[in-house]
């Protein structure tokens, strides 16, 4: 029996993965076809490995490691300002031999870290480890904004930032920090690039440049309107087909899912990805130690995150950020990078049954 439970994972949480990975590539086939569902086969293939072996590793093994793992990640990042490959003028890359973006990375190895700092801590936490908390979130969240990449280390604080109220943290507390972050804005805007600040004003008023910045939201609002009820069949999306929808293979193809599915194939994936969500929750409230809840919470609801800002993308209620839809758009470091944090949360279920038996 403890073969068995050591060599597969958690059937379920598997499963509803297998089953919305297997849905991707459904959508990914009209949206870009054949060539790139090879491609993202090989992607997933590579992922999954690096699933079932993490699930092999026992809990202890991610706290013991963990201050390692985040000062390899701080130094990766450290290196891509300096000798970093810069793509449409962004720096967020190493080259070594395979290209690799350590910022995804990070959305693993920061929430670890933070659990660490949190593992023998009282909860709610002393000031000086809430401190050391906010230091590390910093450092980390600086460093790829310089990239410069706003969304992702805004994500990545975020995913900092969940263990951090896992962790206790008083609602009075968190209604300060808010205060002051709505009161910062301000400033905060004049830090922002044109680009970014473009964005903003895109979300505001898309209609104000529709043949440019507003291009996107707005044909990805016709296909999401289009689809209606049932949508106009697979591989039926005239705003996909005709190419009026752009990124429709990685930020923008939950839009092709609508147009094609209509609001009954969204339905159907929205509670796919709650199902998952949920078992992830669940196998963080039974955790064996405070830090294996930390990171397994933290690693939850930052994947129901990344679900809800690409949704509120695409659909024109949130600005345009750069999200993919999770394990379901084109690209191969953010499939590793979620498949290895389900294989973080396997292991935690997998190993607290192998030690009450």
């Amino acid at each position: 029996m403890k073969k068995r439970l050591l060599l597969f994972p958690d059937p379920l949480l598997s499963g509803l993965i297998l089953l919305l990975l297997t849905g991707g590539l459904v959508v990914l086939y009209s949206a870009g076809g054949w060539v790139l569902v090879e491609r993202q086969m090989v992607r997933i293939a590579l992922g999954l490995c690096g699933f079932l072996l993490v699930t092999q590793i026992r809990p202890e093994r991610f706290e013991q490691f963990t201050p390692y793992l985040f000062t390899l990640t701080v130094l990766m990042l450290v290196a891509v300002l300096l000798v970093g490959v810069t793509v449409k003028g962004a720096q967020r890359w190493l080259d070594v031999g395979i290209s690799i973006q350590p910022s995804e990375l990070g959305k693993i190895t920061l929430p670890m870290m933070v659990a660490w700092l949190f593992r023998h801590s009282p909860m709610p936490p002393r000031w000086s480890t809430l401190l050391a908390a906010f230091a590390v979130i910093a450092l980390v969240a600086g460093l790829i904004y310089q990239q410069p990449d706003l969304g992702t280390a805004l994500l990545i604080a975020l995913s900092g930032l969940f263990v951090v109220y896992l962790a206790g943290l008083s609602w009075r507390l968190m209604a300060g920090i808010s205060g002051f972050v709505m009161l910062s804005l301000p400033v905060l805007w004049t830090f922002l690039h044109d680009y970014q600040k473009n964005r903003v004003l895109t979300f505001l008023n898309p209609e104000a440049d529709p043949l440019n910045r507003g291009w996107n939201i707005i044909q990805s609002k016709i296909a999401i309107g289009s689809g209606g009820f049932t949508g106009k069949g697979w591989t039926e999306g005239s705003q996909t087909q005709l190419d009026f929808l752009p990124e429709h293979s990685t930020d923008f193809i939950l839009s092709v899912l609508s147009e094609e599915f209509g609001f009954l194939g969204v339905l159907v994936l929205f509670l796919l990805y709650f199902c998952i969500i949920m078992r992830c929750l669940f196998i963080a409230y039974h955790a064996k130690n405070t830090y294996n809840r930390l990171l397994c919470g933290a690693l939850s609801l930052i994947f129901f995150v990344y679900v809800v800002i690409n949704a509120g993308m695409i659909s024109g209620l949130l600005p345009v950020v750069g999200v993919p839809l999770p394990l379901v758009s084109y690209g191969g470091t953010s499939i590793l990078t979620l498949l290895l944090s389900f294989g973080i949360i396997t292991a935690v279920h997998k190993h607290k049954k192998l030690i009450q038996q």
